[in-house]
């Protein structure tokens, strides 16, 4: 006969066997790092967003105005931001307080957003990385350079932008997919900007449709998106011109 001590006992030790084996099914690694193909795809990834959102601080920086430091209130209308490193204070080139504003609040972000990639990089695999800008930044940084300021530079900025958000769409969907599987903290941080850079895009399609009458308008990437662009900026200089 097994008295209550004994029951208990052997209840105890079955448990813990089972604990065991839970424990050594369970993956190695729990929200971790890429490793082999995928540690070479999360490493690209990080220098992709950290470039992309770096080549949208100018951007950014042209429709709201860069000032050396901020003097002005924060919620002030004419309120800037700091300029990226290697260029110069420039006035605010969009005529729309409101796009001001998105501006400002979308520099602050990807600066977060860089940051954020960088500490990423630096934690998980040691790297330490410099923005660069990219091609399509630049093309889109020239555009928005030569559009004349006001009503002719918010509607370039607002299909520039969105096209410019689009691009980084594709890539952050296959980081929900490519990276690890166990690696839920970039999955998130991925997952996020898809989210937020849709939410952005289409807020830029209504103010396009409500300001302009553009209620069309897809966003595109790569060289068709710049095309876009470039062809849109002269209908708009002729009517505005």
């Amino acid at each position: 006969m097994v008295n209550g001590r004994s029951l208990s006992v052997r209840v105890l030790s079955v448990a813990t066997i089972f604990s065991a084996y839970a424990l050594s099914a369970m993956p190695a690694q729990a929200d971790a790092p890429g490793r082999g193909r995928t540690a070479q795809f999360e490493r690209e990834y990080l220098t992709f967003i950290i470039n992309h959102h770096f080549s949208a601080l100018r951007m950014t920086e042209l429709a709201a105005g860069t000032d050396a430091q901020r003097d002005a209130a924060i919620n002030h209308p004419q309120e800037g931001t700091s300029p990226t490193p290697n260029y110069s204070s420039t006035p605010a080139k969009a005529s729309s307080d409101e796009l001001k504003s998105m501006a400002r609040m979308a520099n602050r972000m990807q600066r977060e957003e860089i940051n954020k990639a960088q500490r990423f990089l630096h934690d998980w695999y040691g790297v330490t990385y410099t923005p660069q800008l990219t091609q399509e930044g630049q093309q889109m940084i020239q555009a928005l350079t030569q559009a004349p300021a006001g009503n002719q530079f918010d509607r370039t900025f607002l299909q520039t932008f969105s096209n410019h958000h689009y691009s980084a769409l594709l890539p952050s969907l296959d980081c929900q997919v490519k990276s690890d599987l166990n690696h839920d903290e970039l999955k998130h941080y991925c997952e996020g900007i898809v989210n937020a850079q849709t939410r952005e895009i289409n807020d830029m399609r209504n103010q396009l449709c409500k300001r302009f009458n553009l209620c069309d308008f897809q966003p595109s990437s790569g060289s068709s998106a710049t095309q876009s662009s470039n062809r849109y900026g002269n209908a708009a200089g002729r009517r505005f011109g």
